[in-house]
C-alpha cells in the first residue's frame, strides 16, 4: 500500500462529488499531499489544486484531486458522470485508494443521483465489504448500508417487515468501535422512531453508551434518554444508575431537576412494591 496520505475520513461524507477528467504530471509529494488535504479540509480549493498541480497521475494524488475538483460548482449531470467513471477506475485498485473510491461511488449513487439510487449504493457497499471486508471504508460503507434498511421507505407489500434486523444483524460485521457504537446507536434512536419493543432497543444504546466517545452534548442526551427509557420499561435499577450518573457529571444543567423528580418516582415506585 502505498504511503502517501489518503483520503481523510472526515471528508468523506461533507464534500459535494464532482470532478473533471484526470490526466498525467508529477505526483505531489507527501509533504505536498498532506498539504492540501488540509487546505481541503478548511475549504480552501484554490491551495488544494495548486498544491496538486493540473493532472498529478499517483492513485492517491488522483484521488485528492478529485475531491478538490468536486468542491467547485455548477454539479451537472456532466460532472456526475465523470466522477462514476474516475471512481470506477481507481475502485480497480486493490488498495486503500481502491476501497475509498469504491466508497465515494456508493455514496454519489446514494446522494447525488435524482433520483436517488439507492438500490445501486447498496449493491456497491455489499461488493466492497465482500471484496475487502476489514478496510475501514468497507466498514463504514456496511453502517451506510444498514442505514439505508432502517430508514428507507416503507414498502406497504412488506408493512410487516422487521425493519432493525438488518442492521442487527451487520453488527457482527462492524469491527470498529466506534462505528459499532454509531451503529448501536443508529438502532436504538430508529427502535424508538418506529417504536419498537423498549426491551429491545434499549440494549443498543446501552452499547452504545459503553463503547464511549460520544460528544459531551451527545453523551448527556443518551444518559438521559436511557434512564427515562428504563424507567418506562419497568428497568428500575438500570434507571437509577443512569440518573444517578447524570447528576454526577452534569449536576448544574437545565435537566438535574427533572432527573431529581424521575428518581423520586423510582423511590415511591419501589416503596409501593415493598409494601405489604
Amino acid at each position: 500500500m502505498s504511503s502517501v496520505p489518503s483520503l481523510p475520513r472526515c471528508l468523506c461524507l461533507a464534500l459535494p462529488l464532482w470532478l473533471l477528467p484526470l490526466g498525467g504530471a508529477a505526483a505531489p509529494a507527501s509533504a505536498d499531499l498532506n498539504q492540501a488535504w488540509g487546505a481541503l479540509a478548511d475549504n480552501r480549493l484554490a491551495e488544494a489544486q495548486r498544491v496538486l498541480g493540473a493532472a498529478p497521475s499517483t492513485r492517491p494524488a488522483q484521488l485528492a484531486w478529485a475531491v478538490a475538483e468536486m468542491t467547485r460548482p455548477p454539479v451537472t449531470e456532466a460532472h456526475r458522470r465523470a466522477a462514476e467513471r474516475v471512481f470506477q477506475e481507481l475502485a480497480r485498485g486493490d488498495d486503500e485508494v481502491g476501497a475509498q473510491a469504491e466508497y465515494l461511488r456508493a455514496r454519489l449513487h446514494q446522494l447525488h443521483d435524482v433520483p436517488a439510487d439507492e438500490t445501486g449504493a447498496a449493491g456497491l457497499y455489499r461488493a466492497l465489504a465482500a471484496r475487502r471486508p476489514h478496510s475501514h471504508w468497507a466498514q463504514l460503507g456496511l453502517v451506510k448500508l444498514a442505514l439505508l434498511e432502517l430508514y428507507r421507505r416503507p414498502d406497504p407489500a412488506d408493512a410487516a417487515a422487521d425493519r432493525l434486523a438488518p442492521a442487527e444483524a451487520a453488527l457482527a460485521q462492524i469491527e470498529e468501535p466506534a462505528l459499532r457504537r454509531d451503529l448501536h446507536l443508529q438502532i436504538g434512536q430508529a427502535g424508538v422512531a418506529l417504536q419498537q419493543p423498549l426491551g429491545r432497543l434499549l440494549p443498543h444504546l446501552v452499547a452504545a453508551d459503553r463503547l464511549g466517545g460520544l460528544t459531551s452534548a451527545a453523551r448527556e442526551d443518551l444518559i438521559v434518554q436511557i434512564g427515562v427509557l428504563s424507567l418506562r420499561a419497568g428497568q428500575l435499577d438500570q434507571a437509577q444508575a443512569y440518573f444517578a450518573r447524570y447528576l454526577q457529571d452534569y449536576p448544574a444543567n437545565t435537566r438535574a431537576y427533572t432527573v431529581t423528580q424521575l428518581q423520586e418516582q423510582i423511590r415511591r415506585r419501589r416503596a409501593q412494591e415493598s409494601a405489604p
